[in-house]
């Protein structure tokens, strides 16, 4: 859903977002992080209030839904606080993050954060909670971790630097973040330029684990790396195209960086490799999702929500590229891709069918961050549901990654013969 803001609406959002988060600073530039401590968080309807013992260099705060939860990140501090959970929040998870520690309020009923307070005397950070409808907590959500203000005050270690007076012949010196820099590309498989490109991506990685199964002793990042590793030896086997993973170990890409990967190589078709979850644990069969900016049905939102979250396991947030990709969804090449794109996955379920557990509606559509590239056509194949029992045995087994493989060969050369032929 999409939410079209005036400019003078947008200026009055803006101020107000930094005047009640103007006391969560982001890590300020050349400021240490000085260890202190989470002494207690104590939850009631109308705030959350957490306790500091010592020093903090920043903190800030973001909203999460599909489950609903409020996440905050306190740099500078270790976990270990002491818990009253109350009011909208039902369970209150801490733990340490590279830069500090990170709280995650689990909520039974929406509520977001209306105002923020920090009590330098005692050392205690409010913040004040409103009650809200489900498309207000939703468009929160949608926001992402909302740009903030500068704090002059309360944080100890908000400190800035002293200018010297003008008459003076020195000068301050501040340390400048160095540019961030593209993931290295991946080793193309296959000799002949000439052959179409396909781009392999194994869902999660590194500190993000996906979905699990601990009875299976299975975790969704391993079961998509040793899929998409079968996928690249079958496609290489057949000769008529060249292959590249996103990834081949354990390590994490942010879902831009994904298909950021496969444009910079050109793919001519880009496969994203998950497996899915549910509560049921009943839920069986694999689907194959394109971008659309309307899901499909819930299923499909539900999973779109969940697989557009997984950058915030680094503390990341992909929200300011949103007004960009939601201009090139309108755009006529970016159409073309989507036509290609389903092409391709009803191709994919046909081949998929006598060869492993498929959804009688296979072909789903939903707004996934993975699959925005305007020009290259790309799929998320969820490969069964590893909540399941059935599903788990058949794709943590040799066999049945050989038959998810043999069924994405088969539906690849019919879809470059088709390319080909059209031409």
């Amino acid at each position: 859903m999409r939410f079209d803001w005036t400019a003078a609406r947008a200026a009055r959002h803006s101020r107000r977002v930094t005047w009640i988060f103007a006391l969560l600073a982001a890590w300020l530039g050349g400021v240490p992080a000085l260890a202190g401590d989470l002494a207690e968080v104590r939850v009631s309807d109308e705030a959350i209030v957490v306790r500091l013992d010592g020093n903090v260099a920043g903190a800030s705060t973001f909203i999460l839904d599909a489950p609903r939860r409020i996440a905050l990140d306190i740099a500078g501090v270790a976990p270990g606080a002491r818990v009253v959970s109350g009011g909208p929040v039902a369970r209150v998870r801490q733990g340490a993050t590279e830069r500090g520690a990170r709280l995650v309020f689990d909520l039974d009923r929406p509520a977001i954060v209306r105002e923020g307070r920090f009590d330098a005397a005692s050392g205690t950070l409010t913040l004040v909670l409103k009650r809200v409808d489900d498309q207000r907590f939703a468009r929160a959500a949608a926001e992402g971790r909302l740009p903030l203000a500068g704090f002059d005050g309360g944080f100890e270690m908000a400190r800035r630097p002293t200018l010297p007076p003008a008459n003076v012949g020195s000068r301050v010196s501040l340390p400048v973040p160095a540019a961030k820099r593209a993931p290295a590309l991946p080793r193309i498989y296959g000799e002949d330029d000439s052959r179409p490109l396909v781009v392999i991506d194994a869902g999660h990685g590194g500190k993000d684990p996906g979905a699990l199964n601990d009875e299976a002793g299975l975790r969704e990042k391993d079961v998509t790396l040793k899929t998409a590793l079968a996928i690249k030896e079958r496609l290489l086997d057949s000769g008529r195209v060249r292959v590249a993973l996103t990834r081949e170990d354990d390590r994490f890409l942010i879902l831009q960086e994904r298909y950021g990967i496969a444009r910079r190589l050109k793919a001519d078709l880009f496969i994203s490799i998950h497996c899915d979850s549910a509560g049921n644990p009943e839920a069986t069969g694999a689907t194959a999702y394109t971008l659309s900016e309307v899901a499909s049905d819930k299923e499909a939102a539900r999973l779109a929500a969940r697989e557009n979250k997984a950058d915030i396991i680094a503390g990341l947030d992909l929200g300011d590229q949103a007004s960009d990709i939601s201009s090139l969804l309108i755009d006529l090449a970016q159409r073309e891709t989507m036509n290609r794109s389903a092409s391709f996955a009803r191709l994919l379920g046909r081949e998929a069918r006598p060869l492993m557990p498929t959804k009688d509606n296979f072909h789903r559509m939903a707004s996934l961050v993975v699959l925005k590239a305007p020009d290259m056509p790309s799929i998320l194949f969820e490969t069964g549901y590893i909540s399941n029992a059935g599903d788990a045995e058949f794709l943590g087994s040799k066999d049945g990654r050989k038959k998810v493989a043999e069924s994405v060969a088969r539906a690849a050369e019919v879809y470059f013969a088709r390319r080909m032929a059209s031409r």
